[in-house]
């Protein structure tokens, strides 16, 4: 595969990892003092299963997100990546700008990108410039699931595979890996950008979620998922926080792990919860499609490969 395809496809590898993701910092002011009461084990996990039932029905939110990720090769350069716009779970659809380092490294790249996502394909909207050259079409759809089938790539497959197995966690998923913490804790109250919250953090051990036989709220084949997607990833154990509003509904969450390829935060602030969510992909005659550049790139190497 030449050398620009395989910029874009790092991009939109980019933007798939981002969106397993979450995000946005806000200022908060701790009111946890030695006259607070903490919740119990047993409360807080009643509240954070309410909580985890309440967000799933939900069903959409608007995001906020900032990721660091480091440099490495097989996730390119790093960087901070930021997003803001819509997100829907169940089914999963996604409406986002995004905006970062990752960008800088792209010739002819936008400061900004949108980005969409229906139906397990991806929309980048990758700019003017890239549109002249490519008779108009200023949108790339990416199938990632086709793409890395036609790549040809077996490392690339596994990437990007992996990648579409993790861009429909939604905030209801990241409660659920708090409830699979056996260290998961009541911090407290805090006040988060004005918004009295309630405060929830734990450390994810891979270790335990292959030794422990049930979960609170996942089913087998989520937490089998689960397990294989950290497993995949090099992760070893996963540092989760959660601030929940007076609603039950989580307002931001910080997840923090270390891969082997480095360390890699996340941070998500959510807001508007059941906001419309919806995407209309582009028009067809404004889009080209990634999976079939890569077929005739690998259909162009074989033919040169055959002359020689």
């Amino acid at each position: 595969m030449n050398k620009s395809i395989r910029r874009r496809a790092g991009l939109s590898l980019t933007a798939v990892a981002v969106i397993a993701a979450v995000s946005a910092c806000g200022g908060e002011d701790a009111k946890n003092g030695a006259g607070t009461k903490l919740q119990s084990g047993a409360q807080l996990t009643k509240v954070l299963k309410a909580s985890y039932t309440k967000t799933e029905e939900a069903k959409s939110a608007k995001v906020d997100m900032v990721m660091t990720m480091p440099d490495s090769k097989e996730l390119g350069g790093g960087g901070e990546m930021k997003l803001s716009g819509v997100m829907g779970w169940d089914p999963t659809l996604m409406d986002m700008t995004m905006s970062g380092d990752a960008f800088a490294a792209a010739p002819g790249a936008p400061e900004q990108i949108r980005m969409m996502w229906l139906d397990n394909v991806m929309y980048l909207d990758a700019g003017a410039e890239l549109a002249k050259r490519m008779d108009g079409k200023r949108w790339l759809k990416m199938d990632v699931g086709a793409a890395a089938e036609m790549s040809g790539d077996a490392a690339l497959q596994k990437q990007m595979t992996n990648g579409l197995d993790n861009i429909d966690q939604s905030p209801a998923e990241q409660l659920a890996l708090l409830l699979e913490s056996k260290s998961i804790k009541h911090a407290g109250p805090v006040k988060l950008d004005g918004v009295d919250t309630q405060h929830y953090k734990g450390t994810i051990s891979v270790a335990e979620l292959v030794a422990a036989n049930e979960s609170i709220v996942l089913d087998k084949r989520e937490r089998a998922r689960l397990v294989k997607d950290l497993k995949e990833a090099g992760i070893t154990s996963y540092d989760a926080q959660v601030w929940v509003n007076k609603n039950g509904l989580p307002v931001k969450t910080d997840i923090s792990m270390k891969t082997k390829e480095g360390p890699i935060s996340m941070v998500t602030n959510y807001s508007d919860y059941g906001a419309k969510a919806s995407v209309t992909p582009p028009p067809a005659d404004r889009t080209f499609d990634l999976a079939q550049m890569l077929k005739k790139a690998a259909e162009a190497m074989k033919k040169a490969g055959a002359g020689l």
